[in-house]
């Protein structure tokens, strides 16, 4: 299958966007084709030196979306101290993608080779260093537009600190922010812009790095937040910890009740904000929710959400740990079955879970199960340190079977999310 062999690889040397030497620079464009739909893989290096000057050296990797369609806004996933030893993983991941292809979405992860103290202020030139990556993916993919699209920033420990400098500094560019055990304690105060923007805050109290100020960090810029009357939440979670939790679960959903309210109408327009008609309000102890609507007490110490639905999938996460899927993913398709004298390969093409990416296919053959991809363990998932994607290449949409089957026999696949929800079964023609 195409997604999961080796690609041609194009080198493009591209230092000169970066005012440095071709020699210290260049990109790779990587034509994976993820779960059967187009896409691409924009990586980018930087060494130290002008364009580098926060970090010893920098990767990037930039997933492009097929289609010619202009892009509504960029995912960017920041790493926290001594993460950057996981590499470039996540603008593979199946899951992400499909959110990124629904919504229009680049995703960009960094791998920062460094001092986290240095880069996690984006004044270090970590910033610029994202914007002119943006601007030098969108160039070669035909999509300008990503030099100066709204950002969802998602970050782990340093990597939520520098989220926070990034809601400070650059608010009107970013539509949501997501900080995952946010360190630091950052005491700076926030502009007026920052007030339109939904932040979540998730900690988890003093299992959660208190040597570098986790909780701290997530109450204290919570009260700030809240006290500009921000759509700002904060998340406990007991029993998990600094490198422990499923946020990735709460974050996406998050992400899409901001869009759905903040896109602007037409691409390139400004984003609009939270409409506080439908907003509910969350108790950070008690865990209750509530209609804004009605409410005449304090709001200030009360986690704002853009709606109900957000506000329950906050509830269940901050009681479990977790945001359960609830809906069957989508059937496999494009089911062919290549038949020789002596084996038969059956091979798909599916889309991921948005909720829940792909745990694993079962095959059926006439109705009996004939296996399941891969044998054991998930077909793609994360490590719940970083949320970094394992494995990185899974295997292939495909099944090889002893024996040549007959046109009359029925070939079926389902896809299995990692909640075990299968959906209908996908059959070949």
């Amino acid at each position: 299958m195409s997604h999961v062999s080796r690609p041609t690889i194009l080198l493009l040397c591209c230092a000169l966007a970066f005012g440095c030497s071709p020699a210290v620079s260049c990109s790779q464009r990587d034509g994976r084709d993820a779960s059967g739909q187009a896409g691409e893989v924009i990586r980018i290096r930087l060494e130290s030196g002008s364009s580098c000057s926060f970090a010893d050296s920098a990767d990037y990797g930039v997933f492009i979306p097929g289609g010619d369609e202009p892009l509504n806004g960029v995912l960017v996933l920041q790493h926290g101290c001594g993460m950057e030893r996981f590499g470039i993983t996540r603008p593979y991941d199946l899951q992400y993608r499909a959110f990124a292809e629904k919504w229009g979405l680049a995703v960009v992860e960094t791998a920062l080779y460094g001092s986290c103290y240095v880069w996690r202020d984006p004044e270090s030139g970590s910033a610029e260093a994202l914007f002119n990556v943006l601007k030098e993916a969108g160039d070669s993919t035909g999509h300008p537009e990503l030099a100066s699209a709204p950002m969802l920033l998602f970050g782990h420990s340093a990597g939520g600190y520098w989220t926070l400098a990034m809601l400070r500094d650059y608010p009107s560019r970013i539509l949501a922010a997501v900080c995952y055990s946010a360190a630091g304690d950052p005491q700076w105060d926030y502009p007026a812009e920052a007030a339109e923007v939904p932040v979540l805050l998730r900690h988890a109290g003093a299992n959660d790095a208190p040597s570098v100020f986790c909780e701290q960090t997530a109450r204290n810029g919570f009260r700030k937040l809240r006290s500009m009357d921000a759509p700002a939440s904060i998340a406990y979670n007991e029993g998990q910890n600094h490198n422990y939790s499923y946020l990735r679960y709460m974050a996406i959903p998050f992400y899409e009740a901001a869009m759905r309210d903040r896109l602007p109408s037409k691409n390139g327009g400004a984003l609009r904000p939270v409409d506080r008609s439908e907003a509910w309000l969350g108790e950070p102890d008690s865990f209750g929710i509530f209609p804004e609507k009605g409410y005449e007490g304090d709001k200030s110490g009360l986690c704002l959400f853009p709606d109900e639905q957000t506000a329950r999938i906050w509830q269940e996460y901050v009681k479990t740990g977790l945001v359960t899927d609830k809906t069957p993913p989508e059937a496999p398709y494009d089911i062919s079955v290549s038949r020789g004298e002596s084996s038969t390969v059956i091979s798909w093409k599916a889309d991921a879970d948005i909720e829940s990416g792909i745990g694993c296919f079962k095959v059926y053959v006439n109705g009996g199960l004939a296996g399941t991809v891969p044998e054991q363990g998930e077909y793609q998932s994360f490590d719940l340190n970083g949320d970094n994607t394992w494995p990185v290449e899974p295997v292939g949409m495909s099944l090889t079977l002893d024996g040549a089957l007959g046109k009359s026999d029925i070939v079926e696949v389902e896809n299995i999310n990692r909640f075990g929800l299968a959906s209908d079964r996908g059959r070949a023609k």
